[in-house]
């Protein structure tokens, strides 16, 4: 059985892409912790992210950070971009990137932010047309 983040790739569960290209995909958390909270995943299913191929283990982070760059210009108002890998809630090896102005930004014992399908596609516009 695939994984959601599977699923999301062969586009059969909708999402808001932020950013692709052949090894990886970067999408909106439905239940972000901010505005903005973004997930990166490679296309390859691999349940823990240290069990990467080491080039795209590597390359990931370069793919975060070009992902981080669009996020910190479409919210200027956070310090940073926070990166976390927990790897608990999917099996499917994926990155966090928050926008972050203190280290309880990026807790994810917080309650997680409800956010409208339009707010959400708002959010993905802001990021993607910067």
């Amino acid at each position: 059985m695939s994984t959601i983040f599977t699923q999301i790739i062969k586009g059969n569960i909708p999402c808001y892409k932020i950013a692709e290209n052949a090894k990886f995909l970067a999408f909106l958390d439905i239940f972000p912790l901010v505005k903005g909270h973004t997930l990166v995943i490679p296309k390859i299913e691999v349940d823990y992210i240290f069990d990467l191929p080491e080039s795209e283990l590597s390359e990931i982070l370069l793919f975060s950070k070009a992902v981080a760059a669009k996020i910190h210009k479409a919210f200027p108002e956070y310090q940073r971009i926070g990166i976390s890998v927990i790897g608990l809630e999917v099996p499917h090896a994926h990155v966090h990137l928050v926008p972050i102005n203190s280290a309880d930004d990026i807790n994810f014992t917080r309650p997680k932010l409800k956010l409208e399908p339009q707010e959400l596609e708002s959010i993905r516009k802001k990021i993607i047309e910067g």
